[in-house]
Order: C-alpha cells, then structure tokens, then sequence
C-alpha cells in the first residue's frame, strides 16, 4: 500500500513505524512538516491511499483529511486529549496508559477510532516511557489500523453518540507553573514523578545557585540527607539534591535560554553549572550495588554464576570521553572476574549512540574534545574486540545508532530487544565513522550489503537486523523483562558443552585476522578520516553538530528520506 508518513521529526517513533511498515512491504514516503502548503503539493505529486502520523505537532489541513483518511497516533487511551498526555498520566502517577490510532477530524484526537492498545507504566522517565512501552504500543495499534483500512470492511468507533461511553479528558498544555517542584515541602516522590513528567522535553523550570535552569531527569537516593533543596553531592557528573524527605539525583541541566540569547542545551549537571557549583563531595557509587539499595548510578556490574553483566545507562545513548573512560575502566575490572560469559548492556532503553555531541559543542575546543571522545570510544571498542578468554555478549534493551552499533558489533553476539531499531550509519552528521566499523560490519554482513547500510542511512528493525546479520538472537520481551530474559539466556550460553571451545575458536579468529590486517590499520585509517573532519571548520559535520544540538529542524525533508533515494534503498534491498 501507498502511505504518506506525515511527521514533525524522524524521531524514534517515526522511525520505527517507518522500519515496521517497510518490513511489511508497504511503498512508503516521509514528510517532515513544514506548513500546509508543502504538505498539499507532496500529496498532489504522489497521492497516497493512506495518510499516517505517528508523530505530529500540527493539525492535518481540512482540505487533506477530508479527501484522504489521515491516520493520527495519539499517546493516550480513548477519550484521552490533549498535547502534553504523557507528561499527565506520568505527574499524576497512573499505573496503567495507551496508546489510540484515530481519524483526523475538525476536533484535536476526537476523531474515529482505529485501533487502541493498552500498556503498563513502570516508574521511567517519559523519554524512556516513549521509546519503549509507549513505542510498543503504538506500533501494534498503527499495523492493527493499517490492517483493517486495507481490508476494506471496518467500521471505525466513533468518539460520541450513544454507543460512546468513555469519559472524555481533554486535558491543556502542562505549563512550568504546574510542574514546579516545592522543595521544602514535595516529598520525593512527588519530585520524582514531576521530574520524570518532563525528563527530554521540556525540562523542569527551576532556580539553582544564582541561575535559572530545566531539570532533565531524577532518581531516588536512599542515604543522603540534607537542608530540602540544598545540593548535597556530585556522582558522574550528576547533582544530588534534598527533598523535604530524602533526595534526588539529577543527571542533567539545561540553562533558561535568555531573550535573543542563543539555544541551550542539556549536558551533564556539573559541566551546565561550571564555576558556579560549590564544593561538594563526589560520591561514587559501588560498581557492584547491594541489593535493596535505592540510588542513581549509570555503570554496574552484577554475577551470576559464570555470568558477568555489565549494564550501563547514559542519557539519551550518548557517551562523552568520561563516559567511555569510565565504562572501559569497568570493563577491565569485569574481565578480570573468573566468568565465561560477559554481557554488556542488558538494560532497558538506549543501548549507546556513540560520541556526546552535546558535550562536545560546550567544549571551549569542540574538534579537540571531538578527537578526544572518539579515540576513548576507540579504545573502549578495541578492548572488547580483543577479549578472548570468554564470550561477550551486547544486549540491547533499545536503541542503537552510529557508534553505538558498532560497540555492538565488537561483542562476539548481538541479542536486541524485539522493539530496538538500529541506525548502522554516520553520514547524516557528517561523519565517516571510527569504533572499527570498517572491520566488524562487513565481517557480519559482507562488504556490499554495508556499504548500502552506511550509504542509504536508514532505520531498521531488530528482525531486519537478524536477516541481515548485524544481529543473532532478537528477544521477544517487555522493556521490564528484557534484562531477565538475556540473563537466562546467557546463563544457558555459559553452561554450554561447547563454550569452551567457541572461546578457544575466537581466540584463532581474532589472531588470524590479526595477521591478516591488524586492527591498528583499521583505527588509524578510520582516524585519519576522522580528524580531518574533526579539524577543518569547513566540514559539515560542525554546522550539522550545532543543528543537531540546538534542535533545529532541517529544512524540509532530507535528501535521503524523499524519493528517488529511498527507492532505489528499497529495490537494493
């Protein structure tokens, strides 16, 4: 079927509709909105049987709906309404949400039903919540949708007469006043939930040492106590802070954009504060947590049995050079443990996307911090990569872009969360790309079927990826059970008879590859590419950089996602 994906961004919910869809051998186009004009004449140039929006901030024009059937996702059951329905149900602490396909109509997410789906709401952050269960959702409802309008014969529900019979909640914009948190007297709780109502967008407004600044992210802390709203301690670049009960630990903070200032952007608390925060005392977290404990930290590592599992969890998928230092630090400590098996990853949400643009773009020298944080993420790659001793296993509970595909792909097995989307590629930032790609993605899919990866910078599936194989074992699981899952299953991996000798083959193949181009080629070649971007002002990347992290929306739809590229993508593969 013809379908026009309509869209305010190619976010990870457009993509992965855009991936599902694709898979299904649905003919698809994408149209990033930019006015109902553009909309009108892409329509004109290729009408579509079926308009789809899985993300969208604007109304459908009257005219397009009503000559086309225009599908809408709307991230609330039925009867739910509004722009800020997330941020609602997670400040108000609901334990169960949805996900509604509707009609567009004269009235905002009042129009037809075609399908819904109901999901669990575990207590993440709503960017977290998006990804994952919200994600799930939306894309069995939006192919249980797709489904019937092929067929013909459904009816859609109506959202009135008398067979309508669900409450209508047409809830307004969550604005700052209602999300600010009182910290002398919200318990933590209350804190958190507000917090994770607004963790990406828009941030919780706040004052903070002189300054005004949107909180981006919390979690609970269980032994520090202080003065409420007095900050307490450092971790890994995040602040703990008291609350009229206990604390929260923020992990990031984005300054209030000042009138003709600049955009701002979120970055680690402690780097966003600067000179302005007082000495106070790192306290790190124990890389192997006791049980029962209640706090924040981004890197842990657990055993079980022959099993040793990694997880870590930065922000938004990005790895800064502290990131990669810290985390390669932690690898050399779980590869001296007595294990047969190491996963690396396993928890839910982004696995990595590589190197922290952000960071990078508030760096007094952004090409040197650039240079300095993709050779730590070489260095972390090449650790993994030379591992022989035991099986190591990447585990990806969301996910992947870029370099983080290809820290991935230095594990001996890739398993991934059915509902994960992969972006093998650099391109679109400008980027050649490093972490050995050149070595570990056409040994997995042969040198063609990467080059059309890198080339054609698209989203896929985890089933795709499994095809392709880029991928090896693809987890049917829930975002809450995809951890437990992979430790069964690399339990299973350890005690196989023949572990041991899947161990004793790695350790041939790494030494044969070795002899035949070693691995230090593939990094200084990658690396010449790369520096050279990294320290030429003219390159795109640093233009493409600032627009990425000032969220500036491209200008129309990109080259790659219109027609006759993506194609020729299609018939490639």
């Amino acid at each position: 079927m013809r379908i026009l994906l309509v869209a305010s961004a190619f976010n990870s919910l457009t993509q992965r509709v855009f991936a599902e869809l694709r898979d299904r051998g649905h003919r698809l186009r994408v149209h990033l909105a930019e006015g109902d004009a553009a909309l009108r004449a892409v329509i004109s140039a290729d009408p579509p049987e079926l308009v789809l929006a899985p993300m969208l901030r604007t109304a459908i024009p009257a005219d397009v709906w009503s000559a086309y059937t225009c599908l809408v996702v709307h991230p609330g059951p039925p009867g739910d309404r509004g722009p800020s329905s997330l941020d609602h149900a997670i400040q108000e602490g609901a334990t169960r949400w949805g996900v509604t396909v509707l009609q567009a109509d004269e009235r905002m997410d009042a129009g037809d039903i075609w399908a819904s789906t109901e999901f669990s709401v575990p207590p993440v952050g709503k960017s977290d919540l998006y990804r994952n269960e919200v994600s799930d959702a939306a894309v069995a409802a939006v192919l249980l949708a797709v489904e019937r309008f092929a067929a013909g014969d459904h009816r859609p529900r109506p959202q009135h007469g008398p067979d309508w019979d669900v409450p209508d909640r047409t809830r307004p914009y969550l604005r700052q006043e209602l999300r600010r948190i009182d910290w002398a007297t919200d318990p933590t709780e209350l804190v958190l939930r507000r917090l994770r109502a607004a963790d990406s967008q828009p941030g919780v407004l706040d004052e903070l040492l002189g300054g005004e600044w949107y909180l981006h992210g919390g979690h609970p802390e269980d032994e520090l106590r202080g003065r409420p709203g007095e900050l307490l301690a450092t971790r890994a670049g995040a602040v703990c802070r008291a609350t009229a009960d206990g604390a929260v630990w923020i992990p990031q903070l984005r300054a209030r954009r000042q009138p003709d200032g600049p955009a701002t952007f979120t970055l680690p608390a402690t780097l966003a504060l600067g000179e302005r925060l007082p000495r106070l005392p790192e306290v790190p977290a124990p890389l192997e947590l006791p049980e029962g404990r209640r706090t924040w930290t981004d890197i842990g590592y657990r055993e079980r049995g022959p099993v040793g599992l990694l997880r870590f969890s930065f922000p938004g998928g990005a790895m800064s050079t502290a990131h990669c230092r810290r985390l390669l630090a932690a690898y050399r400590f779980a590869c001296a443990r007595p294990t047969t098996a190491l996963v690396l990853g396993g928890g839910r949400d982004f696995f990595s996307n590589g190197i922290h643009l952000n960071v990078i773009e508030a760096a007094a020298d952004p090409a040197q911090e650039s240079w300095a944080n993709i050779t730590a993420m070489d260095d972390l790659v090449e650790a993994v990569l030379t591992t022989t001793d035991r099986l190591v296993v990447a585990a990806l509970g969301g996910n992947a872009s870029a370099g983080g595909v290809a820290l991935a792909l230095a594990a001996d097995e890739v398993w991934c969360r059915e509902g994960a989307v992969l972006n093998p590629h650099y391109r679109l930032m400008g980027l050649y790309g490093s972490e050995y790609w050149t070595y570990t993605l056409p040994r997995r899919v042969g040198p063609a079927v990467a080059d059309r990866l890198s080339r054609a910078a698209l989203p896929v599936t985890a089933g795709t990826a499994q095809r392709l194989g880029l991928v090896d074992r693809v987890v049917e699981a829930g975002p809450q059970d995809f951890g437990t899952e992979v430790e069964r299953f690399a339990g299973l991996l350890a005690a196989g008879p023949a572990v041991h000798d899947r161990i004793a083959a790695k350790k041939e193949v790494r030494e044969r590859d070795e002899a035949l181009r070693p691995l230090a080629g593939y990094r200084a070649r990658e690396l010449a590419r790369m520096h050279r971007t990294f320290f030429t002002p003219q390159e795109p990347y640093h233009a493409l950089r600032s627009a990425f992290v000032a969220k500036k929306s491209p200008p129309g739809t990109p080259a790659h996602l219109r027609p006759p590229a993506m194609d020729r993508t299609y018939r490639e593969g």
